[in-house]
């Protein structure tokens, strides 16, 4: 049950813009990371949201997604109409301590969309005693 859970939200974010419209490129993208992180990918969900109007960046429609892990999972929540991502690792540290792949997995995804601020948290989840 003990586990670490990581969040970041990401201002000013300056990656291609196929990276915040696109599912199937982000969702791609994301399965990359997870494995080059040594996390297990076991499930997945994407969905662009419609365009809001207002030209062809600005009103832009986001994604969200989830990557299932048999740790636990990456979200991802992008804004492109404000250049903003939100996004949230959590793993379980049952049987081995996967922490450092969490911390290499949200290294990775922050870098990746190249972010001119980043607001981190990290949590401790599920401590025994």
């Amino acid at each position: 049950m003990q586990g670490l859970h990581l969040t970041a939200d990401l201002h000013g974010c300056t990656a291609d813009a196929g990276l915040l419209t696109d599912p199937e490129r982000l969702a791609r993208w994301c399965r990359d990371q997870v494995a080059l992180a040594g996390l297990v990918a076991v499930g997945e969900r994407w969905v662009r949201f419609p365009d809001t109007g207002g030209g062809a960046s600005v009103g832009r429609g986001g994604v969200t997604g989830v990557v299932l892990l048999a740790e636990s999972h990456l979200a991802v929540h992008t804004w492109p109409e404000l250049a903003a991502v939100t996004l949230d690792v959590y793993v379980c540290n049952l049987g081995q301590d996967n922490s450092a792949r969490a911390e290499q997995l949200m290294r990775a995804v922050v870098t990746g969309f190249r972010p001119a601020r980043v607001v981190e948290h990290r949590l401790r989840r599920g401590e025994i005693g």
